[in-house]
């Protein structure tokens, strides 16, 4: 048997989904940052953990406000998405720069990208640091999505289809349902 290797171990998990961390920071000041190193933790209580490089601008940003929402863009943003990430929010008012709209969140103070397809509302419960990331724990405090994007289920694919981020400028859908045999 023959092998191949990718540049990164991680790539070999990509593409994953991705979503826009929306932070309230210092100054009352919000961010937003790209990210899909996100994942379910457990159903009771509801829990998320994302990691975020301890160097960034939404590091300090969370480390400040202990919440966030986190914003399920669809293939419509692909390239809002992208250029968020290309930028560092302590330099420049990202939200003014891509001309986010905000709106109110239902259970947290940090407001939701209101163009997302799905919304994850949390407060920070622990952490730890694993080389260079801080992997936050989050309470999920609220779920919501547009009306008929979604069923009991999850997403109604192709209807609404949040991208998945696979490296760099590259994203992907998610073409079809696949159902195993019983």
């Amino acid at each position: 048997m023959s092998f191949s290797k990718p540049r990164e171990f991680y790539y070999l998990l990509h593409p994953r989904p991705v979503v826009v961390v929306v932070t309230t920071c210092e100054g009352g000041k919000y961010n937003a940052m790209p990210a899909s190193w996100i994942t379910p933790v457990s159903e009771e209580p509801p829990t998320i953990a994302i990691a975020i490089d301890r160097e960034s601008y939404t590091f300090k940003c969370i480390e400040y406000s202990k919440e966030a929402t986190f914003n399920i863009p669809s293939a419509e943003q692909v390239d809002t998405v992208y250029r968020l990430g290309t930028v560092s929010g302590k330099n420049v008012d990202k939200i003014k720069m891509f001309n986010l709209s905000l709106s109110k969140a239902n259970k947290v103070s940090t407001p939701i990208w209101q163009d997302a397809i799905g919304w994850i509302e949390g407060k920070v419960t622990s952490f730890i640091d694993v080389g260079e990331v801080r992997l936050y724990i989050f309470e999920v405090l609220d779920y919501y999505a547009k009306a008929d994007a979604v069923s009991e289920w999850g997403w109604q694919i192709p209807k609404a289809n949040p991208i998945q981020h696979g490296a760099g400028r590259w994203f992907y859908l998610v073409g079809r349902h696949v159902v195993a045999s019983k």
